[in-house]
């Protein structure tokens, strides 16, 4: 039987069905689609691919290079694929723009508006050193390991840890005035570190810190997004109270450890929730004890320090406030926080992994908060 080589008009439709199932590791949508492949050629079996990059030096070429030419090369017929790098013109930027966004206008912050169905948890706590960012880092990781769409705001301005937790190591790329978030673990982040020389420490008041956060979250582009969580700083300052005003239906996750000193200024960090009228979801105690070798626990930090919270704040704000988890300490989950390897991917059966998937998985399966949010009622007509 003879086999007969596809002809060059045949390979070149394949090529471009093939190219369709790239997609750009940033935006998470296909090249084709994007308007990033600028041309096909091919020649006897050699295939050239022509493709315009959002930016000069987008840190992620090397990628794209790497999956156009899997994509490309075990097509029948195909001796040699080249990937010609090019850069979008203004022109090209501003249709990217405009099909990103949907529209020419100024940003806005999509979560913030009611059609959103995106669900908001801002990560809290009442001091320092409880564990907050870890628990963000690997609640995130967890999400999106079952298959949910997530996104990070590192929101503690002054003690941004996120990126190291997650292991980015590059800021966004810009297109025009839009920034698109880098990828880790299949979740998108943004941290005012990515923006910071290391060392240099963060001193802003007040409107600046509002108006960082603003750009965030309108000036980003975070695509459809399940989950959107915040990493937000310990205690009731200024970014607690901007997240209530830029994002009505948040609701919070308080974080705390056991003894009655984290406890007691844990229960203040969500008190504020009673008067920005956000909704507290559950309280997290986090280093609740220590596992020993003979299945006893070291309650290092005393006991009961979660449950307490939880019950203050169900007094406070009417509603039912739950513990949703205990996570135990555990030297793998300080590990992979160094390393940018959350535990929950690199020790996913650690006592803590457990821990804090169950606890996202409950966080993934709520429903979206109704503050902010058109109800679709309007008054009985007389």
């Amino acid at each position: 039987m003879v086999v007969v080589p596809p002809t060059d008009e045949t390979l070149t439709q394949a090529v471009h069905a093939a190219l369709a199932t790239v997609q750009d590791p940033e935006i998470r949508r296909p090249i084709t689609e994007l308007g990033m492949v600028r041309s096909v050629t091919v020649d006897a079996g050699r295939v050239v691919v022509g493709l315009d990059l959002t930016t000069a030096g987008c840190p992620l070429k090397d990628t794209l290079t790497r999956d156009v030419t899997a994509a490309v090369a075990p097509l029948e017929g195909v001796t040699e694929v080249a990937v010609q790098l090019g850069v979008m013109s203004a022109e090209q930027r501003g249709e990217l723009r405009r099909l990103l966004r949907g529209t020419d206008a100024e940003p806005t912050i999509p979560f913030a508006q009611a059609s959103s169905l995106t669900k908001v948890f801002a990560i809290a706590s009442g001091k320092g050193g409880v564990g907050k960012s870890s628990v963000t880092a690997n609640l995130a990781v967890a999400m999106a390991a079952d298959g949910l769409r997530v996104g990070v705001v590192d929101a503690d301005i002054y003690g941004f840890s996120i990126p190291r937790m997650l292991g980015v190591d590059r800021p966004p790329t810009k297109v025009d005035d839009m920034l698109l978030p880098p990828v880790a673990h299949d979740v998108k982040v943004v941290s005012i570190g990515m923006f910071v020389p290391p060392g240099q420490p963060v001193v802003w008041r007040g409107p600046m810190l509002h108006r960082a956060l603003q750009q965030f979250l309108a000036d980003v582009f975070w695509g459809d997004l399940d989950v959107l969580l915040l990493d937000l700083p310990p205690g009731t300052g200024d970014i607690a109270i901007s997240v209530a005003q830029l994002l009505p239906g948040s609701q919070i996750v308080v974080v705390t450890t056991p003894q009655d000193a984290a406890a007691e200024v844990a229960e203040r960090a969500g008190s504020v929730a009673v008067q920005t009228r956000q909704q507290v979801v559950g309280v997290i105690e986090n280093m609740s004890w220590l596992e020993q070798s003979d299945g006893t626990r070291l309650e290092l930090f005393g006991s009961g320090g979660g449950a307490r919270v939880a019950r203050r704040l169900t007094e406070l704000t009417g509603g039912d406030v739950p513990v949703l988890g205990q996570i135990p300490l555990d030297v793998a989950l300080r590990e992979g926080g160094d390393v940018g390897s959350p535990v929950v991917l690199s020790d996913p059966q650690s006592p803590a992994a457990l821990a804090l998937t169950r606890i996202a998985r409950s966080l993934g399966e709520r429903p979206r908060g109704l503050a902010g949010r058109s109800l679709g009622l309007s008054p009985a007509g007389r």
